[in-house]
């Protein structure tokens, strides 16, 4: 999320507001943040992602959606544009324009150094509220890792992680497997 935040606005105002927009923005309490644009080993990770999944789900009740689909957390919190997000069964919208979904069954945010922290921190604190969210994964822009967090019956979450390239991720509320060498294919590691 971009650090730059305008004067505070309704959730109202901000739908309508993004709704004409020619460029996306996030919504956080009142402020709203402009996105910047994507790297390409951001945008390579997000299509090698939706590729992955798309092609496990076809035949199923399950949609995959990239960037460009909005989640609406609560209806005065936060209402954010994840990098992959799916739905299990019938989207969830909230209102007429179904422009916004309010049932992600797992969002994947692909993190840059200037992302991590919110990912991690703030954003996944937002998403723990979403009752339908069984699974959240990072995934590193500049290095293979991912970080897989499963939504276990108490409502705790369990985290797993690796940054083996041979490495399978198993994503079991929608029975998909992802390799880490899929994810980050023709993905080249940053350089120190």
């Amino acid at each position: 999320m971009s650090t730059h935040a305008t004067a505070r606005i309704s959730p109202e105002e901000y739908l309508e507001r993004e709704r004409a927009a020619e460029h996306r923005s996030e919504y956080l309490d009142g402020e709203v943040f402009a996105l910047a644009g994507a790297s390409f080993a951001h945008s390579r990770i997000v299509t090698n992602l939706v590729v992955a999944i798309g092609l496990q789900l076809k035949g199923r009740a399950c949609s995959v959606h990239a960037t460009d689909l909005r989640v609406a957390v609560s209806r005065k919190g936060l209402y954010t544009y994840p990098d992959v997000l799916v739905v299990r069964g019938e989207p969830k919208f909230l209102d007429a324009n179904t422009d916004t979904v309010t049932n992600p069954k797992v969002i994947v945010e692909v993190l840059s150094d200037s992302t991590k922290d919110y990912g991690r921190g703030g954003k996944f604190a937002q998403y723990r509220r979403v009752a339908s969210l069984t699974e959240y994964l990072l995934v590193a822009q500049d290095e293979p890792h991912v970080e897989h967090f499963v939504r276990q019956p108490d409502g705790s979450w369990n985290l797993t992680e690796t940054s083996d390239p041979n490495a399978t991720v198993e994503l079991p509320s929608i029975e998909c497997r992802l390799e880490l060498a899929g994810i980050y294919d023709k993905v080249e590691p940053k350089r120190p």
